[in-house]
């Protein structure tokens, strides 16, 4: 069963894009600092360079630096261009603070899109690292998700979750910044989901992303686990539509 929904998950992953068009660019972007060995102060290729290099449009090549200057990855200057920089803990640490507790669609949207970069974009290194014990233990903790006994439990569940998949990544750093998240992450769950979604949906979407770990199946992985932190995003805009 959860083979045949692994292979109708690949097939509509293949059909649509496991990534969109500017996740792909600065999914390319960050491979060409790394294979090029550019370093902090570097100048990346100009706007009309990176657009021939990846076949794609300005649009899509402004959307991806757009999303580096985001994260603290790139600087980008009128009639300068993107330089590399290295405010990426600064960054985090500035989403997180305390003045960003009052949550907005566009805060939501910082958030969610760091935890793709952590989570989806990591894909390779969860794979290289994932034992069938880490599998396990992700299962076990899933479980406990329709015995929570309240919203707030559900959340402290579902946020260990993805605390003991970010784990499987084997960087203490990028652990000590979701530790910082934890309170606003918890404060999404708590807005955007009922005990009734962590009972179903949020359950079934954990364990689809444990099947196409254990099935080693990166390309469902990846579509399922950005599908789920999406679905967040749709609970969030609704639970704020409905509290005004």
């Amino acid at each position: 069963m959860a083979a045949t929904i692994l292979g109708d998950v690949r097939r509509q992953a293949e059909r649509i894009g496991a990534d969109s068009a500017v996740d792909e660019i600065v999914a390319g972007i960050r491979k060409m600092i790394s294979s090029e060995n550019l370093g902090v102060g570097d100048s990346l290729p100009t706007e009309r360079a990176l657009c021939k290099k990846f076949s794609t449009s300005r649009n899509t090549v402004r959307e991806a630096m757009r999303i580096l200057k985001a994260y603290g990855l790139v600087d980008v200057r009128p009639k300068v261009g993107a330089t590399i920089t290295d405010n990426r803990m600064s960054r985090a640490f500035d989403l997180f603070s305390l003045n960003m507790m009052e949550l907005s669609r566009e805060t939501f949207a910082d958030i969610q899109g760091f935890r793709v970069l952590l989570e989806v974009a990591s894909v390779d290194l969860i794979f290289d690292r994932v034992t069938a014990a880490d599998n396990a233990e992700l299962r076990q903790i899933n479980e406990r998700l329709p015995e929570a006994g309240s919203i707030a439990e559900a959340s402290e569940i579902d946020f260990r979750f993805h605390t003991r998949l970010i784990s499987l990544i084997g960087n203490k750093a990028i652990l000590e910044v979701y530790s910082i998240m934890k309170p606003v992450i918890i404060r999404i769950m708590e807005k955007g989901k009922t005990r009734r979604t962590f009972e179903t949906s949020t359950y079934r979407e954990h364990a689809g992303v444990l099947d196409a770990l254990a099935a080693r199946d990166r390309v469902a992985y990846q579509y399922l686990l950005k599908t789920h932190l999406e679905a967040g995003f749709a609970n969030f805009h609704e639970a704020m539509a409905i509290g005004g």
